[in-house]
């Protein structure tokens, strides 16, 4: 699933490919600016963590999730 987050005052979106399902990831979201947590911790596909503060946040785009296409012809 890919997940785009902007930050404020920030000419560049943050870009993750994450395992999560999309209601997982809003909730995470949800938490962090309902005030319950500080931070918008998200991990991805590799491992690596993502931390962005909640009062940072401009906007969170939750994409469809990406299919894993094989072979050489294009369909």
């Amino acid at each position: 699933m890919e997940v785009k987050i902007g930050v404020q005052h920030t000419p560049r979106e943050i870009v993750l490919e994450s395992g999560l399902s999309a209601e997982d990831v809003e909730s995470a979201v949800a938490a962090a600016l309902g005030g319950t947590s500080e931070l918008l911790s998200l991990t991805d596909d590799k491992g690596r963590k993502v931390l962005v503060p909640s009062d940072r946040i401009a906007y969170v785009e939750i994409g469809e999730p990406t299919a894993r296409r094989v072979g050489f012809g294009t369909v």
